[in-house]
């Protein structure tokens, strides 16, 4: 309590020097109980939350491996994994929280999405998607290589985008401030050739079967509160060489980067 205040009350009658205490009192405990508040809303300034969805086997862990720093060798998780990940990005003062939704259609991946999408809204989405070169997984109970067809798991991206894209829309048509995705097509090593015609492929606008399904989410979320980006990746653990630098690993990784600050605020 400051001198001031001391010798206010000094100077009052007691029942004054009473009410003057318990306002005191209660603008403390007010402040005391509005300090999480506050601070949680610094952090999620700083440290916002970012949903990491898309089918299995599209490179989602690694992606948030490249994106959180963390080497291949540091609890990389099983493909498939029935568990949410989380990573953190962290530099001076700000970076990022990922969440790795789990890809199978499960209990545990609905429940993933229902945290990430109603339960604690995040502030961003990454969807990945890999131009139907995911890495097929085996059905529950065989053994051996698992195979599919390339149009087979593009069907499976759009399946899979579906359910994603309803929950994000549901989201955004509950939050004030507009919130972001970025569509990360990744394994952009494996088709350099045709990175243009792939990055059209999953754009808003391109009139093809994927862009025709964000489409479909902006209507439903309402364009200005859904920006949409589409940027190549590759979580390759190493840059190849090659005559375009831009299409590296690493230069790409970082362009996803500097995105992400951008749209938090961060830049």
């Amino acid at each position: 309590m400051s001198r001031a205040t001391t010798r206010l009350q000094s100077l009052l009658p007691g029942p004054s020097r009473t009410a003057v205490g318990a306002t005191l009192a209660g603008g403390v405990l007010t402040g005391l109980a509005a300090a999480p508040e506050r601070f949680s809303r610094l952090l999620r300034r700083r440290f916002p939350t970012v949903a990491v969805t898309g089918m299995t086997g599209v490179g989602k862990t690694q992606l948030a491996d490249r994106l959180s720093r963390r080497t291949s060798g540091e609890g990389v998780a099983e493909v498939g994994s029935a568990v949410m990940e989380r990573r953190t990005r962290r530099s001076r003062l700000h970076g990022f929280r990922f969440l790795v939704v789990p890809g199978d259609n499960a209990a545990t991946r609905l429940s993933a999405l229902d945290e990430v999408f109603h339960d604690e809204p995040v502030d961003g989405v990454i969807h990945v998607v890999a131009n139907g070169f995911a890495t097929p997984r085996r059905a529950a109970g065989t053994s051996g290589k698992a195979t599919a067809t390339r149009e087979q798991q593009l069907a499976a991206e759009l399946e899979d985008w579906t359910i994603t894209a309803h929950r994000i829309a549901s989201m955004a048509v509950r939050r004030e401030k507009p919130i972001w995705l970025v569509i990360a097509v990744t394994k952009a090593d494996l088709y350099p050739d045709e990175l243009d015609e792939v990055i059209a492929y999953y754009s808003p606008g391109s009139g093809s079967p994927f862009g025709n399904r964000v489409d479909e989410l902006r209507a439903l979320a309402g364009g200005a509160k859904l920006s949409v980006d589409v940027l190549p990746v590759s979580a390759t653990a190493l840059d190849r060489g090659g005559a375009l630098p831009s299409l590296r690993p690493n230069a790409m990784v970082d362009s996803l980067v500097t995105r992400l600050e951008q749209l938090s605020g961060h830049l």
